[in-house]
């Protein structure tokens, strides 16, 4: 038998080993690498030569250079890095939210507060001038805290879109190289070995874009790998990436949306569907959070300027003769919006058909909420209301009022299958202003003075006159007469000029009560309260007020106004309203929902990052490159690389001295 066998195997056994030296410091030299996956040689025995003898082995093949990997672990790492992005995307926005809402004197709370202190000094003096200045400065600096809060906002909402173009900018960027990846793998492929570090880059593409779009991926046989965002839309197939792309939510074209071409078309994909990712945490704060403190901000702005306005218009002004200018309200918001879905029918120049109009009518009973509207299928002339904030469903007639506002059909009418969004409070901080400039304008007189009559004998003195409605008549004068120690009383409501009788009633005092008692019958839009106790006898006159300068009546009820509940009053079936806080407690309650909103995402962040963490450590102690081991199998290649040079050599000396023998 020659030398040759016996070399081939020396060289077979070089190159194997070789190969696996090589494929060893290439798994050194990207240790440090994002998301490779250590290799190894794949070798195989090579078919034995058979002789008399027996089978003699012709020592091994490198058959190839495969890589290690896990899907399971792999897919588990992308997901958890998807919802930490979608996590740590919505905690990010939420701490600016949270500037919107901030403590002591910067807060709108505090805004609100200054300015009913402000009519409550005024009340002490409300002839003063300097008074009334710094009432009106009180006002325009809550209006303007109330509409920076609207602008704040407006900011976020226009930041959060160029965040999400330039988001979809790197979506796309990743789509456009994993489709050219796949198609230089399956040009590769072709060739009979996988080309694992094309594998290895794409698997890092795909993750990078997991954490912008929640993805699923579905391997083809031709190595390609087909990629789907929420919902099953295709952002990867084979060689061809689909565009995605920011568009105008078809419900409210001042929120962004996320489309996809198709067929030449923009489809809207479902923020609901997207599951993790940035993308999908910008899109769920603002439909969502950004959302909600609009209507918490609107609400209180709609409800303070409300009441603030009604009762100020009930008042006198300062302007001469008493009743010659009428008072005019001290602010005016945003008003409500309605908006036309985008499947409603419209004419040639792309405008709705069917026209709607809101109209607040109650500011106190406004929700923090917006609404859907649709034609009622069973009540024509009716429909179909839902409140969003709750998903409470009713069926409402034209015109009736609902939380605070009515809607009406415009000329022509909403069709059949029309739907609308309703905003009542969406844009009232927004637009909030100051309207009174002349301090002269503020009407701190009631409209009416009670006095006690002179030979009284009780101790009752008059505590407050607070007027209650538009009903009120100065050119009526009331008596009213307490007929017994216990609190008994008869009224007369007569012509102030002619002294005719109007009409009459009896009634009952209780200390803490007003006259009329709630609920009871309107003597002439008033409600007095008394201190000490009337006497049988006792006397109060209820008439037009004559000098404006000395009563503060409306100042001090406009001031009363920062103990009552004047947001987001409920109204029951039995016509009863209920509920209801104050604009202190109402700020209150708003700056608690956003800061329970950022420790909740905070603590979700925590979570989902420590998930996606122990994700990857698991995949890539899995797959990854353990240094120790792969020097351990240096040494062991090596000494197998020197055994085989050996064996080589050995070969050599015996091929030198058969030569030798047949010289």
């Amino acid at each position: 038998m020659g030398a040759t066998p016996l070399m081939s195997l020396g060289m077979r056994a070089m190159a194997a080993n070789y190969a696996a030296l090589q494929v060893a410091g290439h798994n050194i030299a990207n240790a440090g690498v994002a998301g490779y996956s250590r290799q190894r040689v794949e070798l195989a025995t090579a078919q034995g030569q058979f002789s008399g003898a027996g089978y003699f082995g012709k020592g091994s093949d490198v058959v190839t250079v495969s890589r290690y990997q896990n899907e399971f672990l792999t897919r588990e790492a992308m997901n958890t890095r998807a919802l930490a992005a979608r996590d740590d995307a919505r905690l990010n926005q939420l701490r600016q939210l949270e500037q919107v809402f901030p403590l002591g004197e910067s807060g709108l709370g505090n805004a609100t507060n200054q300015l009913l202190n402000a009519f409550s000094d005024l009340a002490n003096l409300p002839a003063d001038m300097s008074s009334r200045q710094v009432v009106l400065a009180r006002a325009r600096d809550m209006a303007v805290q109330f509409a920076n809060a609207g602008q704040q906002l407006d900011r976020i909402q226009s930041t959060l879109r160029e965040d999400l173009k330039a988001t979809l900018a790197t979506v796309n960027e990743l789509t456009s190289g994993i489709a050219s990846l796949n198609q230089q793998i399956a040009s590769v492929r072709g060739l009979g070995q996988p080309p694992n570090d094309l594998l290895d880059a794409r698997d890092r593409m795909l993750s990078e874009l997991a954490e912008q779009v929640a993805i699923t991926t579905v391997q083809s046989d031709d190595g390609t790998v087909a990629v789907f965002a929420g919902g099953g839309q295709s952002l990867v197939l084979g060689t061809r990436a689909q565009t995605l792309s920011v568009m105008n939510d078809p419900g409210d074209p001042s929120r962004a949306a996320l489309g996809v071409s198709a067929g030449g078309q923009m489809m809207r994909l479902d923020t609901q569907t997207l599951g993790g990712g940035r993308v999908a945490g910008l899109l769920q704060f603002q439909n969502e959070d950004l959302v909600d403190a609009g209507l918490l901000v609107g609400q209180m702005a709609a409800a303070v300027a409300g009441a603030v306005n009604a009762q100020q218009r009930l008042g006198l002004n300062l302007h001469q003769p008493a009743g010659s200018v009428a008072a005019q309200a001290m602010f005016a918001v945003g008003a409500g919006a309605v908006v036309a879905s985008d499947s409603n029918a419209r004419d040639s120049q792309g405008r709705p058909i069917g026209q709607l109009s809101l109209t607040v009518v109650e500011p106190s009973q406004l929700q923090a909420s917006e609404y859907t509207l649709r034609n009622d299928p069973i009540a024509p002339g009716s429909f179909v209301l839902t409140r969003l904030s709750d998903g409470l469903e009713r069926s409402v007639a034209a015109g009736e009022v609902v939380d605070g506002f009515q809607v009406d059909p415009g000329v022509p009418a909403p069709l059949s299958a029309d739907k609308f969004l309703l905003q009542p409070v969406t844009y009232a901080a927004r637009g909030m202003a100051m309207l009174l400039s002349d301090p002269r304008d503020i009407a701190a007189a009631s409209p009416l003075t009670a006095t006690m009559g002179p030979a009284n004998t009780g101790t009752a003195q008059v505590g407050a006159l607070t007027i209650t409605g538009d009903s009120v008549n100065p050119a009526q004068s009331t008596s009213i007469t307490f007929t017994d120690d216990s609190g008994a009383y008869s009224w007369e409501l007569r012509d102030r000029i002619t002294n005719a009788l109007v009409s009459s009633g009896t009634g009952t005092w209780s200390a803490g009560s007003p006259i009329p008692a709630s609920g009871g019958t309107d003597i002439n839009g008033f409600a007095l309260t008394l201190t000490g106790v009337p006497r049988a006898g006792d006397v109060v006159n209820i008439a037009a007020t004559t000098n404006v300068a000395a009563n503060s009546g409306n100042a001090a009820a406009i001031a009363a106004l920062r103990e009552q509940r004047i947001v987001g009053l409920a109204v029951q079936p039995d016509g009863s309203i209920i509920g209801g806080a104050t604009a202190t407690d109402t700020y209150a309650a708003a700056m608690a929902d956003i800061g329970v909103r950022v420790q909740g995402a905070d603590a979700i962040v925590e979570i989902s990052t420590a998930m996606a963490s122990q994700a990857d450590v698991a995949r890539s102690s899995e797959v990854g490159v353990n240094l120790d081991e792969e020097a351990a199998m240096l040494i062991h290649y090596q000494q197998s690389y020197q055994a085989a040079a050996k064996v080589l050599q050995i070969a050599q000396s015996i091929f030198d001295t058969l030569l030798q023998t047949t010289a």
